[in-house]
């Protein structure tokens, strides 16, 4: 981990007289992470129908809002991810936003080789077969609408059909490595 002077370098190596360097160099992975984890961002799965098996789904932080006319949203996945082919290859997704208590549910998504929809999941078949987990904040269905390779990543496009809230239910957060809730003080 760097220390303040570290990292106040790392910027100041990055930054010129003019504002930020633009010659092409990169970030290291490492302060690309450590960057990124002190934004605190919603936490969801994203679950999909498989006609040849068990539904799929995966834990996802990138999960934003694209436009209001059409509805649209977004979300990435790893390209190397198990779980993408069945993403990709799904017609529809259901985004299902995490309640502030779901965070070892969180965790079960976001691991490899468990079925995630076994006990102790909890979840129904919802329209056009889409996997809706129980004790959610909210259910946000789609239809695939675009794909877009970006990096290592695949950007996915999803247009809204159908939304459900639960108004008394806070949100899950993840922030530097760690799920918590937002009490909203301040």
């Amino acid at each position: 981990m760097r220390t303040s002077v570290e990292s106040t370098r790392a910027v100041e190596g990055f930054m010129g007289k003019r504002g930020p360097r633009t010659d092409g160099t990169q970030v290291s992975a490492d302060l690309f992470r450590a960057t990124l984890g002190t934004h605190a961002a919603g936490v969801v799965i994203v679950t999909a129908p498989s006609p040849d098996g068990p539904p799929v789904g995966m834990t996802a932080t990138s999960f934003t809002s694209v436009s209001l006319a059409p509805p649209l949203v977004s979300f990435y996945v790893n390209a190397a991810s198990g779980t993408w082919p069945g993403i990709r290859d799904a017609r529809g997704f259901a985004v299902n936003i995490l309640a502030e208590h779901q965070h070892d549910t969180a965790a079960r998504f976001a691991t490899r080789g468990v079925d995630r929809f076994a006990p102790p999941t909890r979840w129904s078949e919802g329209p056009d077969g889409l996997p809706l987990l129980d004790g959610v904040a909210a259910h946000v269905l789609c239809e695939r609408h675009d794909l877009l390779a970006v990096g290592d990543h695949w950007l996915v496009v999803g247009r809204v059909v159908g939304a459900a809230v639960d108004g008394g239910t806070d949100p899950l957060l993840y922030h530097r490595g760690r799920y918590g809730r937002f009490d909203g003080k301040g």
